[in-house]
């Protein structure tokens, strides 16, 4: 499922329109992107939890050269989901 695909569903399940809906969408990511960046988490009941997590520094090779190459430490977004989600996806 793409983004489109899901605002067609969330339209028709809540007879709004695809406009009304890809605004909402686009409001309520550019919102997850926003606090995630301010390096805060956030916590949706029944679906799971965004969090910013620091990956420490490694030294890497290049697979072609053999060279070495330092990567630096940085902050990736990392999703958990919870118990229900996990379950719902289990039963398929």
């Amino acid at each position: 499922m793409n983004k489109a695909d899901l605002v067609s569903k969330v339209a028709e399940s809540t007879n709004q329109s695809k406009v009304v809906t890809r605004k909402i969408l686009d409001n309520f990511l550019e919102a997850v992107g926003d606090t995630l960046a301010a390096g805060n988490n956030i916590e949706i009941r029944g679906f799971g939890s965004f969090k910013v997590k620091k990956r420490k520094a490694q030294v890497a090779r290049n697979p072609r050269t053999g060279e070495q190459v330092n990567i630096p430490s940085r902050f990736v977004p990392a999703f958990k989901p919870s118990r229900n989600l996990l379950k719902r996806v289990a039963k398929k």
